[in-house]
C-alpha cells in the first residue's frame, strides 16, 4: 500500500503540535511495510518560524529520530496533486490551504483511484466554522476527526458514518520512561502560550499554584508575547524557550511532574479531546496533573491515570502532594503508562486507521473509476 500525507511540515513542531501525531503514526505505518510519503510545502509557516529562529541545525532531532520518514515539498496546489499521482491512501490535514484541499478533492472526482480522507485536528469547526466549510471536500471519501464532539460536527454537516474518530496517541518508541532512574525536581510546562485561548487558565491552574507549592517551574514552548513572559517571571517560572518535540521525553525525565492546561474550546465546546501532550506525558511515566476537562470519551481514569484540579487552590494542593508523596507519583506513572500501552499509541492508531480504510472498501462512496 502507498500513502501520501499532506501536511502542514512534518520536519517542524515549532507552534505545530499536530506533527507530533503525523511523525508517530506514519512512522509506525512504515515500520509495517506502508510506503509512506509526507508531503508538505517547501516554506510552511512553522518551518520558515523554525529556521528563522534556530536555524538548519533545529531539524536534527528530527531527523535523528525519524531517519526514514520521506518528505516531499511542493509549491503549487497542481504540483502537490501530482504526488498523489499512484497513491492508494491520501491523508489531507486540515492545515493545507483550501486549493490542495480542492485540487485532491478534483483528482479523486476525475477518476483518481486513492481512498481520499480528510485529517481535522482543530477547533476551527466550532470557533471558526466559516474557515472548515472554506475547504471543498467534495470527492473525499471520509472525515478523520479527532474527537467524537468534533465527528458529530462533520455528521450534521452531512458526512454520516464517514465521519470517523481518530484521536492523537504517543508514539511511544519516542514517549517512554527513561531505560534508568533519574533526578528529577520542580514542575515542567511544555506548550505554546496560544492566541489568547487560554492565558487566564494558565495563571490560575499553572503559574500561581507552582508558586504556591513552591515547586521551581519550567516552561517550554513559543509564541509568548511580552506580558506573557512578564508573568511567568512574576512568578518565578523560568522561560526556556522552544523544545524539540523529538527531546521532550528527556526534559519530562528530569522533573517531578507536568501539568496540562486545555485551550478554552476543548472545555467548553469540544469535551473530550485532549492535546497530545496528555498522551506523549502519561506514555513517559511523568505524573499529570490536569485542568478541568471532561473526558467524555472515556479515554483514560481521571483521578488514576492523571489528578484533576477543578480551581488553582486544588492545582496548588495536587502539586505539594505531588513534590511530598513518592508513592503517589509512583502510582500515576505506573496506571497513566498502562493505560497508554493498552489503548492510546500510535500503533493503536494505525490499526484504526487500518480498520477504517477497509471499512471505505467494502462501502464505497464514489462509483469506481472505469477500467
Amino acid at each position: 500500500m502507498r500513502l501520501v500525507a499532506f501536511t502542514h511540515s512534518l520536519r517542524s513542531c515549532w507552534n505545530h503540535g499536530n506533527a507530533h501525531f503525523l511523525r508517530g503514526v506514519l512512522a509506525e505505518l512504515s515500520a509495517r511495510g506502508v510506503d509512506v510519503l509526507a508531503a508538505e510545502p517547501a516554506d510552511s509557516w512553522s518551518l520558515s518560524n523554525l529556521l528563522r529562529d534556530h536555524g538548519e541545525a533545529a531539524l536534527a532531532a528530527f531527523g535523528r529520530v525519524y531517519p526514514g520518514l520521506r518528505i516531499a515539498t511542493h509549491a503549487t496546489a497542481e504540483a502537490a496533486a501530482e504526488l498523489a499521482a499512484g497513491a492508494d491512501v491520501v491523508l489531507v490535514h486540515e492545515w493545507n490551504p483550501p486549493a490542495l484541499v480542492a485540487a485532491l478533492g478534483r483528482a479523486r472526482r476525475r477518476g483518481a483511484r486513492f481512498t481520499l480522507l480528510f485529517h481535522d485536528t482543530h477547533h476551527r469547526a466550532v470557533s471558526d466554522p466559516g474557515a472548515i466549510r472554506a475547504f471543498d471536500l467534495d470527492g473525499y471519501d471520509g472525515v478523520l476527526a479527532f474527537g467524537a464532539a468534533l465527528a458529530d460536527i462533520y455528521r450534521r454537516w452531512g458526512w454520516g458514518r464517514r465521519a470517523f474518530v481518530w484521536h492523537e496517541a504517543a508514539d511511544t518508541r519516542l514517549f517512554r520512561p527513561p531505560a534508568a532512574p533519574t533526578r528529577r525536581e520542580g514542575l515542567v510546562w511544555i506548550g505554546n502560550w496560544g492566541d489568547g485561548e487560554r492565558g487566564a487558565e494558565l495563571a490560575e491552574f499553572l503559574l500561581r499554584p507552582a508558586a504556591e507549592a513552591s515547586l521551581p517551574l519550567d516552561v517550554h514552548g513559543v509564541r509568548y508575547p511580552p506580558e506573557a513572559l512578564e508573568a511567568l517571571a512574576v512568578h518565578g517560572a523560568r522561560w526556556r524557550g522552544w523544545l524539540p518535540n523529538a527531546e521532550a521525553p528527556q526534559v519530562f525525565a528530569r522533573h517531578l511532574a507536568t501539568v496540562h492546561v486545555p485551550r478554552r474550546h476543548y472545555v467548553s465546546l469540544l469535551p473530550g479531546i485532549p492535546t497530545i501532550r496528555v498522551f506523549e506525558a502519561l506514555a513517559c511515566g511523568i505524573p499529570l496533573a490536569c485542568a478541568p476537562w471532561h473526558d467524555a470519551e472515556g479515554l483514560f481514569a481521571p483521578g488514576e491515570d492523571f489528578l484533576v484540579a477543578h480551581d488553582g487552590a486544588e492545582m496548588a494542593r495536587h502539586l505539594r502532594a505531588l513534590a511530598a508523596d513518592a508513592d503517589l507519583r509512583a502510582a500515576l506513572s505506573r496506571r497513566g503508562l498502562a493505560t497508554i500501552r493498552a489503548r492510546h499509541s500510535c500503533a493503536h492508531r494505525a490499526d484504526e486507521l487500518l480498520g477504517i480504510l477497509a471499512t471505505l472498501r467494502d462501502q464505497p462512496v464514489l462509483p469506481e473509476p472505469a477500467a
